[in-house]
C-alpha cells in the first residue's frame, strides 16, 4: 500500500501513467492483489504493475532484511590473525659467547625475555666497516627481527646447521669442537643453549635404545690409522675385535665415533661419510682419501 499511496500522490501533476512495480512478497496471496488493484483503482491510477518476489528465474533488484554480501564474507574463512612484535625490555638480561673457528674469532651477543628466551642477537667478528662485520651484523638482525616476531628458534637451528663454508675447522669448544661454518657454530651454539628439543639434530646413532647405544666418541684430533681396513659391524657391535676394544683400529668405539661427526664431507667415490685423517678425510667404505695418503 505505500506504493500505491505515493503514486496516487503524485498522478494529478503527470498526464501518463506511472512506472513504478509495487513489489509482493513471495508469499502473497490472491486476494492481496485482489485488494491492491481495487486500491489502486479507488486512488485513480491510470496504470498499476503487480509483481511478486521470486516468481522470475532472474530479476534486477533483491532486496532483505539481511545483507546476503555480509553473509557470503561471514562464511568465508577469516584471514590469518595480525602479527604483533614483540619487542624485548629497555633492560634485558642477556649472554655473551665468544668463539673461535679456524683461528677467527667473534663474539655471541644474546639478549633475553624474561622467559629466559632469546629476543635478540648480535654477532661481532672482525672490525668495524668490514665486508664481514657488515654482513654478520645484518644478519643477526633479521634473525633478531623475526625472533620477535615469532618464529621458533628451532626452525633457524634446523635450517642454518651443517652449512659448510670457509672459514671451517677446529672450535676450541670442547661441546662443539668442529664447526663447517661459522653459521653451522653460531647456530649449534643457540641450539644447546636454548632450544630444549634436539631430536631433530640428533644423529640417528645417538637416538638409539639404552641396549644398542654405542661407546663414547674419541675425543676430536685423534689420529686414526690412516690404511686399517673397515671393521665388520656385527663384529664392532658387540664390542669384539682383534684388538680386544682398547680403543685402537677395528673396534666398535672408533666406528661409531665416525658416525657421529656428521660434519665431516662425503665421499667423492661412494658417498659415504668419511672420518678425520691427518689435515684430511677418508673414507672407510672405499678408501679414498681427500688428498692425504
Amino acid at each position: 500500500m505505500g506504493h500505491i499511496r505515493m503514486m496516487a500522490a503524485a498522478q494529478p501533476f503527470i498526464s501518463g501513467a506511472i512506472s513504478k512495480t509495487v513489489n509482493q512478497p513471495a508469499d502473497a496471496s490472491v486476494e492481496e492483489f485482489e485488494t491492491a488493484y481495487m486500491e489502486a483503482w479507488k486512488a485513480g491510477l491510470k496504470a498499476i504493475a503487480l509483481y511478486r518476489e521470486g516468481c522470475k528465474r532472474t530479476q534486477p533488484v533483491t532486496t532483505s532484511k539481511t545483507d546476503p554480501g555480509a553473509q557470503r564474507a561471514a562464511a568465508q574463512p577469516a584471514g590469518p590473525p595480525s602479527i604483533i612484535r614483540r619487542k624485548l625490555p629497555d633492560e634485558r638480561r642477556s649472554v655473551t659467547h665468544k668463539f673461535s673457528v679456524a683461528g677467527h674469532e667473534g663474539y655471541i651477543h644474546v639478549g633475553l625475555y624474561e622467559n629466559g628466551q632469546p629476543g635478540e642477537i648480535f654477532v661481532r667478528m672482525a672490525k668495524e666497516g668490514s665486508t664481514i662485520s657488515g654482513l654478520m651484523d645484518s644478519f643477526a638482525t633479521a634473525i633478531s627481527l623475526a625472533l620477535q616476531y615469532g618464529v621458533p628458534l628451532k626452525l633457524f637451528v634446523d635450517k642454518f646447521s651443517r652449512t659448510r663454508f670457509e672459514p671451517s675447522g677446529f672450535t676450541g669448544n670442547p661441546a662443539l669442537p668442529r664447526a663447517s661454518s661459522i653459521m653451522d657454530y653460531l647456530f649449534r651454539w643457540l641450539g644447546s643453549k636454548f632450544v630444549r628439543d634436539e631430536s631433530a639434530s640428533e644423529s640417528p646413532m645417538e637416538s638409539r635404545p639404552a641396549s644398542e647405544a654405542p661407546a663414547p666418541a674419541e675425543p676430536a684430533g685423534t689420529p686414526t690409522v690412516g690404511n686399517e681396513a673397515a671393521p665388520d659391524p656385527a663384529e664392532s657391535h658387540n664390542g669384539h675385535n682383534g684388538n680386544n676394544g682398547n680403543g685402537h683400529g677395528q673396534n666398535g668405539s672408533e666406528m661409531y665415533g665416525f658416525l657421529v661427526r656428521s660434519d665431516a664431507p662425503t665421499c667423492p667415490e661412494c658417498g659415504s661419510i668419511t672420518v678425520p685423517n691427518g689435515n684430511c678425510h677418508k673414507c672407510i667404505n672405499c678408501g679414498t682419501t681427500t688428498g692425504c695418503s
